[in-house]
């Protein structure tokens, strides 16, 4: 009887080896599905993020299809070696490829026995195989053919790769959750740093996540990767890999994260999309000309940007600081009274533009911003709507005039829960129009120095339209100069309706405004529409000495092994973008000089102390709607604007709404730190031009001239009128030139 049970057990063993070897050799040939070959094992390449750098070299974000930054084996701390070895494959040294002792165990306990619990038994070549392709479903047989596949796989591994390749290669491949793949983006992910400055607490974290990402992500479950740090710690220890001494101490060691989620949280990322935007342009263009096939997202590229993170940086600080201040000012206003009734007011039609009903009181948990934070919580689509109508919005934009190279762009308050860029917002732009306009005038030969009539204004043919002066003055006369640095409306519009409005159109035009300007006399004081970015390069134009530039977003291009495929040499441009004359741009600057140490930008000097040369320019627009202020330097051209999505929610005064009060202090805050860098003379005013503005602001009317004007009412005049005689006064002039130009020449 004995011996007809060894018999039968015997037979079966044999069978069950037959049927496995049998089964193998299907593995192998293919059945289940081909096996990667030597060829393609060699041939595997990861998809790797494209790195994001400022021009300092800081990473600002990434590009990727999948979020994996490869390295090196030099880069891997040795420690992290030993905690990835000590904990995934104690034997990894010494067997080639698959572990028989582990490969038996889950055979015999895994499979047989259905044994949840015994482990993996998969060697580092094992789950890299399964990181690198992945796993089929083969229904019941899935398990032993996934595994076969891989134990095939990790042994021809071993036949191309050495060691440290293999471990390189793992490493690089592994998912930490999130939309990790890789041990450098974890690190930077978890502890904001690059792999090779990882401590070995902060390895053993990140190795113990590799058992189960999320259950372990220190994030969200501090107390488990604290305690799973703790076991590769101990395993380290069994293995020899960590004394006594040191890994007493490590073991009570908190939990520190440098938690650093860049694609939510990163200090750029609303330049990141214009990056993109220029480099898949540039890759465009470089694969037609080269036959590659380069793109943004998987390649692994290199791509240094013009951004100045310190710049950017010290931006993003005075947000916090002064829009939080403002915010919760705006928020007190709309709390009660007639502004409350306003915000509801606007609230009801939001909800009926909608389709909300009105009646909607459900409570949901919502994402709403504040300058402390984001934070969730569950509120009514009402309060939301009252949230969200009431926020204060804010874009701010600076450039290289020489160049066109962004230095700093930030797009609006938090680019998770308000993504849209307020840099490209097409908002009435107020009185930082006037500069456009006083320059129309200068290119037509009026000077800084000519007076303008402060006098009451009445445009009869626009009903009765009548300017009014910040403070409601009027009389006297203002030298164009002081007229600008004062922002004053009324001898602003009769600068207007003293210049072809054509002059003034085609100005708007050349200097890279889209929207169009109408011919009306409220033009003057800014009703016309334009961007952050539009007037950045306006402004620009006023700085350089005359050009239209361009702005630009990347220095230079490297592919994953170094090499150079692109570089941006910025060079300055050329005459053909000539927009205004060198010497036009040296008048207005100094008549913006003028305006920021004497007029409505003095602030920047008296209270925040920036003392560099700077020319600026502020503007309100109509009830406090929206508040700007563009400032520049021959190194960089700053602007900014602020206000709610909503134009019908604004300051009720000008101590907290106006340009001066609510904009300024925006860039003032940013240059505080670093205006030294940015300390650099303007162009003197040429030799013809040397007393240009030397005269007086103002003028009284004489008795004389108060007689005639009340005599024959001069204050009520028609646009067409005084246009048709700015176009003759403007031919005049023009005749003049040109027969001044025909002496000269013929001298």
């Amino acid at each position: 009887m004995l011996r007809k049970i060894l018999k039968f057990t015997a037979i079966t063993l044999m069978l069950i080896i037959l049927a496995f070897g049998i089964f193998l050799a299907a593995v192998y040939h293919g059945v289940f599905g081909p096996i990667h070959t030597i060829k393609e094992l060699k041939e595997f390449k990861n998809q790797t993020a494209t790195l994001v750098l400022s021009e300092e070299g800081k990473l600002l974000g990434k590009f990727y299809a999948e979020n994996r930054t490869n390295v090196k084996y030099e880069q891997i701390p040795e420690h992290l070696i030993n905690a990835l070895v000590a904990t995934e494959d104690a034997r990894y040294f010494e067997h080639e490829g698959v572990d028989s002792r582990s490969l038996l165990r889950v055979l015999f306990r895994t499979i047989l026995l259905n044994n949840k619990n015994s482990g993996g038994g998969s060697t580092i070549n094992q789950q890299l195989v399964k990181n690198m392709y992945g796993r089929n479903n083969h229904g019941p047989l899935s398990i032993l053919v996934n595994k076969s596949k891989e134990a095939f796989l990790a042994y021809r591994l071993e036949k191309i790769y050495s060691k440290e390749e293999i471990l390189t290669l793992y490493l690089n491949t592994v998912p930490f959750g999130e939309n990790v793949l890789g041990i450098e983006a974890a690190s930077r992910r978890f502890f904001n740093k690059s792999i090779d400055k990882i401590k070995i607490e902060e390895a053993a974290v990140l190795i113990g996540m590799l058992k189960a990402n999320t259950y372990y992500n220190p994030r969200i479950y501090p107390e488990n990767a604290t305690k799973r740090r703790n076991v590769v710690l101990a395993q380290m220890e069994k293995y020899n890999y960590l004394e006594n001494q040191i890994i007493d101490s490590l073991l009570v060691m908190p939990l520190q994260l440098d938690y650093a989620n860049l694609e939510s949280q990163g200090p750029a990322n609303y330049f990141l999309i214009q990056v993109k935007d220029e480099v898949n342009k540039i890759l465009n263009s470089y694969n037609a000309a080269k036959g590659t096939n380069y793109t943004a997202d998987k390649d692994g590229l290199t791509i240094t940007t013009t951004l100045n993170l310190f710049l950017q940086n010290q931006a993003l600080t005075a947000y916090r600081s002064h829009l939080g201040v403002m915010q919760n000012r705006l928020w007190k206003q709309y709390q009660s009274g007639n502004y409350r009734k306003q915000l509801n007011t606007l609230v009801a039609k939001e909800m009926k533009r909608l389709h909300i009903p009105s009646d909607d009181q459900g409570k949901k948990k919502r994402e709403l911003f504040n300058w402390k934070g984001a934070y969730t919580d569950s509120v009514t689509v009402k309060d939301s709507l009252r949230h969200t109508l009431s926020l204060l919005h804010a874009g701010l934009l600076a450039l290289d005039p020489q160049t066109g190279a962004v230095k700093t762009w930030i797009g609006g308050i938090d680019f998770r829960t308000h993504p849209y860029d307020q840099v490209f917002a097409q908002r009435q732009i107020a009185s930082t129009f006037k500069p456009i306009l006083y320059t129309a005038a200068l290119e037509q030969g009026i000077m800084p120095c000519t007076y303008l009539n402060n006098k009451s204004l009445i445009i009869s043919d626009f009903d009765n339209w009548q300017p009014q002066n910040y403070d409601n003055s009027t009389g006297g006369n203002y030298s164009m100069a002081a007229a600008l640095a004062k922002s004053m409306n009324i001898p602003t519009v009769n600068l207007f309706l003293n210049i072809p409005f054509g002059n003034l159109e085609n100005l708007w035009k050349r200097l890279g405004f889209t929207q169009e300007l109408l011919r009306k006399p409220s033009a003057a004081l800014g009703t016309a529409n334009a961007s952050i970015y539009e007037l950045a390069i306006a402004y620009s134009a006023f700085a350089n000495g005359g050009y239209h530039i361009k702005p630009r977003t990347v220095l230079s291009i490297k592919t994953a092994d170094g090499t150079i495929i692109y570089k941006n040499r910025l060079l300055k441009p050329l005459e053909k973008d000539k927009v205004i004359s060198k010497n036009t741009s040296i008048l207005i600057t100094a008549m913006l000089q003028k305006a920021a140490l004497e007029g409505t930008g003095k602030s920047l000097k008296n209270k925040y102390g920036i003392t560099i040369p700077i020319a600026s320019k502020t503007g309100t627009s109509q009830d406090y709607a929206d508040a700007w202020f563009a400032a520049y330097t021959p190194k960089l051209v700053m602007v900014t604007r602020v206000g709610a999505a909503s134009p019908k929610i604004q300051f009720n005064s000008g101590k907290y709404g106006a340009g001066s009060t609510l904009a300024l202090p925006l860039i003032a805050k940013t240059l505080q730190k670093i205006q030294k860098k940015y300390s650099t003379p303007f162009m003197p005013l040429p030799e013809l031009y040397a007393n240009a503005l030397d005269c007086e602001d103002y003028l009284e009317d004489s008795n004389f001239e108060l007689f005639f004007e009340n005599l024959f009412n001069k204050d009520n005049t028609t646009l067409d009128k005084m246009q048709r005689r700015a176009e003759r006064r403007a031919k005049r002039q023009q005749r003049k030139a040109n027969r001044k130009l025909k002496r000269d020449n013929n001298n």
